[in-house]
């Protein structure tokens, strides 16, 4: 039987890849769940499921519009906030944009979180924040030089995050996202994430593209460890766990030529075709890190956090959804 809450969740971004996913989860566990989305990367195909769900709310606004997350965290207890946008590349090719959404519309939900008295502000951070900082795994008291806008964008996001934990007292919890992937994980546009857009070409007979050798590596990490880590840092009763970040990663790294040698192994048990088509390489991309690896210590130690998901397994269950919802 479901569990019942009176407590009410507002994820914005909630339309995206990794907001549905909380929504999905979080409406499974009873909270009320209301999600605040522009549908400027979001889809409502990925609010379907429980669109019609007496729990769950839907409001059409725009973070960097005041009133509009004002009216979002009316009543609400927690603050799961997901909405930016996200890419390197998108980054650089338009800063000021970047910037709007990801500092200005960060700013306004933690102005209107702090005025609704909300009980705690759980906010996606990015690996991105470590730069140029060569050392791994990443450890998050050390980070380096932003390396694009992006970068630039979710530090700056800490940094606010911390100056409202200490002059207001609203209590905050960053997560450092590594290369997250999973079902629902949109392979279309130009900025499309790496997994669901050589999944696309692959399953279309279609040569994938890597920037660089395939040897740059990632901690590639499945979404049903992220919604673990943003269950943690919302509930966790330890003081000392709050108002601060943490890696939210599997704490292990496969280059980009393992991660296509996984997803070809697995989508040819739909299609042998598919472990024929050769990959195709190309430059560098600017802004890139060559690598990125976390230590998990942090979070395992202060929130308990224990990911079951490695690449591998994560790539099982996604290529699943994959072929049953992208064909």
């Amino acid at each position: 039987m479901k569990e019942k809450t009176n407590n009410t969740i507002l994820i914005t971004g909630g339309a995206g890849f990794i907001g549905s996913n909380l929504c999905d989860y979080f409406l499974s566990k009873g909270y009320q769940v209301r999600v605040l989305d522009n549908f400027a990367t979001g889809h409502r195909h990925n609010l379907k499921d429980f669109i019609n769900n007496e729990n769950f709310c839907l409001i059409e606004g725009d973070i960097r519009i005041l009133v509009d997350c004002q009216n979002a965290v009316k009543g609400v207890d927690y603050v799961l906030h997901q909405a930016a946008l996200g890419s390197v590349p998108r980054s650089i090719n338009d800063p000021i944009t970047t910037n709007d959404v990801n500092v200005s519309g960060f700013l306004n939900m933690l102005v209107a979180s702090r005025d609704a008295k909300v009980k705690r502000f759980v906010y996606a951070a990015s690996s991105s924040t470590y730069g140029d900082s060569e050392g791994l795994p990443k450890v998050e008291e050390v980070i380096g030089k932003p390396l694009s806008p992006y970068a630039i964008t979710k530090y700056v996001n800490e940094l606010y995050a911390e100056i409202f934990s200490r002059t207001y007292g609203l209590e905050t919890i960053g997560l450092r996202y590594f290369n997250v992937f999973g079902r629902k994980q949109d392979p279309n546009g130009a900025y499309a994430a790496v997994i669901p857009k050589f999944v696309m070409q692959l399953m279309q007979l279609e040569s994938p593209k890597i920037n660089g050798d395939g040897n740059y590596s990632r901690d590639f990490t499945y979404i049903d460890n992220v919604i673990q880590m943003n269950e943690l840092a919302m509930t966790t009763q330890n003081p000392e766990a709050i108002n601060t970040v943490y890696n939210t990663a599997y704490g292990d790294r496969n280059t980009l030529n393992n991660l296509v040698d996984y997803l070809k192994e697995f989508l040819s048990q739909y299609d042998p075709k598919i472990a024929a088509v050769t990959i195709e390489y190309g430059p560098n991309r600017a802004g890139d890190i060559p690598h990125s690896l976390a230590s998990i210590e942090k979070a395992k130690n202060m929130l308990g956090y224990d990911p079951q998901f490695s690449l591998e397994k994560g790539l099982k269950e996604a290529v699943d959804w994959y072929w049953g919802n992208l064909r």
